[in-house]
């Protein structure tokens, strides 16, 4: 959960009978922790996470989790050793460098994205649109129910979070970047009222004061114009929207919202909404996330928690999400989702209009439903509880490519992160899941994962984590967009007034992003990386080939990967399933006309291919980029 930022990948040492904690249980694997030099092992208990809302500290307890031989199905136990020591000699995980501040920008330069052919063109159907769409109610035909679809115009296959962008910069990134440049859907940050906290860090947002659409980004015609001018490029827009709690109490009283709303959450009244202390669970804290009703009934790092049980409630919620479908976006971010019941959001959900056809939809289509549940396992909560309703946020996923792609975990654990092995390894399935390398939460160790996850910070070995989750075909991907920050809290780069600043234009050379913004999207590797997703989508996994230190993989006959995340460099032969030729490396460069910008890759007669790959390094060819 957003305003959550509880749960890390951290090892604690325990004494009870056992001296040390052996493992941590993550799904199937038993994660090394740092006191047992990375060895596999038991331990006795579960990892249980608590904090002080009024100093914001986190304190973490465990308990030992089962063996992995117990918890691997009988066909996949000779797999184990696979998942040995690949730690260091001191047992830790790698840490980020505190001290770096730029990005994998240094490895990999930008280029103007402007001058860069389209790789997905924008569909005839929107480019011969002249004028901007009217903007309506949502249409009143009965939704199709089918929650899992995002809406992507046809070829499109990849949506990124513009974290804390305004909705002014959204819209020109639309039109200059993520339209030609062939992404599929934008993420916003939470559009609503929010309140004003000292020194504006980026989890005020999740703090609602009403459900007016005016927030730091913009307000709701500025709004309204970025997702009409985004769907004309081919751009749909997902909002994250918190619905299971309401801001908490404030140094005053009233505290007011970014709209001017005051309130009082002291006594529960939010009357820009209106709620009022009828509107709310009894108050309680979360202590035992064992609790199933104490998770979803209580109160979580001291938010108001709201009833969804309530009519009431369950109107305002709809009639905001209603009115945000009426404006054009394609489906909704469900914040908190594990702090709500199901049969609540269900029957939210089933309230919800279908999408507006005039932004393109087709007549009767359910919005896009995509719900936050952190679900590591162990826990009575499960992703598999909400995956009914729609897809889920799959924090698993960034665990395991995480501890993979530094070396923790072998190779052949990505096997777990493809379609057809997933649910063997405790993920849910593809159809039902949102998968990510980082999101806005766990790059700042918030969340779930702790250091295990890869960020914009920890430059090639990102990169390729990207690269992976590109190339393979598990669940619906989502690319982080970031800012620079130095301390977890800190907000989005602003003026000396506390406007946030934009990122600059995307034709300005190499410093491309300006004012503190990262922006991953724009980097060319990515670009490129998203385009080879886009023409290998259709195309089913195979020919997979294995070794404790590689893991390579076929996409049909147009596509193919191989990644190198252990320590030594690996010499070998693949199958590519390709046509004979010289192809360009995807990740390093591609195709620049007719040569390629660096590393150029032979393909035998008989599709093999002769690496040598270093190092936590990759290849990913296409046949768009062969060159012979």
């Amino acid at each position: 959960m957003t305003a959550f930022r509880l749960l890390g990948l951290l090892l604690a040492i325990y004494s009870s009978n056992i001296s040390i904690i052996l493992g941590l249980q993550f799904g199937p694997f038993i994660i090394p922790s740092f006191a047992n030099g990375g060895r596999l092992g038991f331990s006795g208990s579960l990892l249980s996470a608590s904090i002080d809302p009024s100093s914001r500290q986190v304190s973490f307890a465990s308990q030992a989790p089962q063996s992995l031989v117990n918890l691997l199905p009988p066909v996949l136990k000779p797999l184990l050793p696979a998942f040995g020591d690949r730690s260091k000699e001191d047992g830790t995980i790698p840490q980020s460098d505190p001290k770096r501040t730029t990005s994998a920008l240094e490895d990999f330069s930008l280029v103007n994205v402007e001058t860069l052919p389209p790789p997905n063109p924008i569909p005839s159907v929107i480019s011969r649109s002249s004028t901007v769409p009217s903007v309506g109610g949502g249409s009143k035909i009965d939704p199709t129910g089918n929650r899992n679809d995002p809406h992507y115009y046809p070829g499109r296959h990849v949506m990124v979070h513009l974290f804390e962008w305004k909705f002014i910069d959204i819209a020109v990134e639309c039109e200059k970047v993520l339209g030609p440049g062939g992404f599929g859907g934008v993420q916003v940050s939470p559009i609503n009222e929010y309140v004003i906290a000292p020194y504006r860090p980026w989890w005020e947002r999740y703090q609602p004061i009403s459900y007016k659409i005016y927030s730091r980004s913009g307000d709701e015609q500025q709004f309204s114009d970025m997702v009409r001018r985004c769907q004309r490029a081919g751009i749909r827009i997902y909002v994250d929207v918190v619905v299971n709690h309401m801001a908490a109490v404030g140094a005053n009283v009233p505290l007011n919202g970014t709209a001017g709303s005051p309130s009082d959450p002291a006594n529960r009244e939010y009357p820009a909404v209106p709620y009022n202390r009828s509107h709310f669970h009894t108050d309680c804290a979360i202590s035992n996330y064992q609790n199933a009703t104490e998770v979803r009934d209580c109160q979580l790092n001291g938010l108001p928690d709201l009833n969804q049980t309530e009519p009431y409630v369950r109107d305002r919620i709809v009639e905001f999400m209603n009115r945000l479908i009426g404006l054009g976006v394609a489906g909704f971010r469900m914040d908190a989702s594990k702090h709500m019941w199901p049969e609540d959001m269900s029957a939210i959900y089933k309230r919800l209009d279908a999408l507006n056809p005039a932004f393109g939809f087709t007549a009767g289509a359910s919005p896009f439903i995509y719900q936050e549940v952190i679900d590591l396992g162990h826990e009575p909560v499960t992703a598999s509880q909400y995956t009914d309703l729609g897809e889920v946020t799959e924090f698993k996923y960034s665990v395991f490519i995480g501890l993979i792609f530094r070396g923790k975990l072998q190779a052949l654990g990505l096997q777990s992160l493809t379609k057809n092995n997933a649910t063997l390894f405790g993920l849910v399935p593809s159809q039902s899941a949102l998968v990510f390398v980082d999101n806005h939460d766990n790059q700042r160790g918030h969340g779930a994962g702790g250091e295990s996850i890869l960020t914009f910070k920890d430059g090639s070995n990102y990169v390729q984590a990207i690269a992976f989750t590109l190339a393979t075909d598990y669940g619906t991907v989502r690319l982080m967009s970031s800012y620079n920050f130095t301390d977890s809290d800190q907000g989005p780069p602003t003026d000396g007034h506390g406007n946030i600043l934009s990122p600059g234009l995307p034709n300005t050379g190499p410093d491309a992003c300006r004012n503190g913004w990262i922006c991953e999207h724009r980097w060319p590797v990515v670009r490129r990386l998203v385009s080879f997703r886009n023409r290998v989508a259709p195309e089913p996994l195979t020919d997979v080939q294995t070794t404790s230190g590689t893991f390579a993989f076929c996409r049909g006959n147009i596509g193919f990967a191989v990644f190198n995340s252990g320590a030594e460099t690996y010499n070998g032969f693949f199958q590519t399933c390709l046509p004979p030729g010289e192809y360009c490396d995807i990740i390093t460069g591609g195709r620049v006309f007719s040569d390629c910008e660096t590393t150029r890759i032979l393909v035998l007669q008989d599709s093999k291919v002769s690496l040598t790959l270093p190092a936590f390094s990759g290849i990913v060819l296409d046949q768009q980029n062969r060159v012979w």
